[in-house]
């Protein structure tokens, strides 16, 4: 596709973002996303992470498949997402659900460190080449069972969950750093989902708040996926 094209689709893209914003400000409270994150949005090219021949679509405001029933989430999700783990720069990021590896590569764009977990080995290896032809060398990526989190890397400052379980995993909970943030959608697949907004303060407990209804493809439990 015409890089021209491209380039001013993404723009066109970030204003809707911009704007969605303000609309959801009711659900969020958050009227507009950090310059932080805005400016990653900016620096990641959706398009390199769309499957062949879908580039035409990379800077349309909605998610888009990239096989195995998975889905590269709507570039708005992803900006509210990362914006509400308020990262500074200098922190180490857990990712569950590394997908296409957009995601990863905006967070390496706000964060010190990112490691990220996708259940479906197909999916892990190309998000892992994806980020390292763009590269993205502080992503680690790892075929396991998100469920589990990364318990050698453990603990995090922050984690973000790209498919809902039903219930928050412990695991993750326990991973997560005193003063740390947990973003993560939750609901049964094809009913009503929350994204949830966890934040762990420094005696070790943990509140919960909730941001926007989404949808998102569920969270696989157990064995790893070819």
């Amino acid at each position: 596709m015409d890089p021209l094209k491209l380039e001013k689709a993404h723009h066109r893209l970030l204003r809707e973002i911009e704007r969605d914003a303000k609309e959801t400000e009711l659900w969020t409270g958050r009227k507009r996303f950090s310059e932080r994150t805005m400016a990653a949005m900016a620096a990641v090219p959706r398009h390199k992470f769309m499957l062949p021949g879908d580039e035409a679509v990379a800077y349309v405001n909605r998610p888009q498949a990239i096989g195995h029933g998975q889905t590269i989430s709507q570039p708005y999700i992803v900006a509210l997402m990362t914006d509400f783990l308020d990262l500074t720069g200098s922190e180490k990021v857990l990712e569950i659900g590394s997908g296409s590896g957009y995601q990863s590569a905006v967070l390496t764009q706000v964060a010190g460190q990112v490691f990220t977990i996708e259940i479906i080995k197909e999916l892990a290896r190309s998000a892992a080449q994806s980020l390292d032809r763009l590269g993205c060398e502080r992503d680690r990526v790892r075929h396991g069972d998100g469920f589990l989190g990364w318990l050698e890397e453990a603990p995090f400052d922050a984690i973000m969950v790209t498919a809902a379980p039903e219930s928050i995993p412990q695991a993750l909970v326990d991973q997560l750093k005193p003063g740390g943030r947990m973003i993560i959608p939750i609901g049964r697949a094809h009913d009503r989902q929350t994204l949830i907004l966890v934040v762990k303060d420094a005696s070790g407990q943990t509140t919960t708040d909730s941001v926007l209804p989404v949808s998102f493809v569920p969270m696989v439990r157990g064995k790893k996926r070819n």
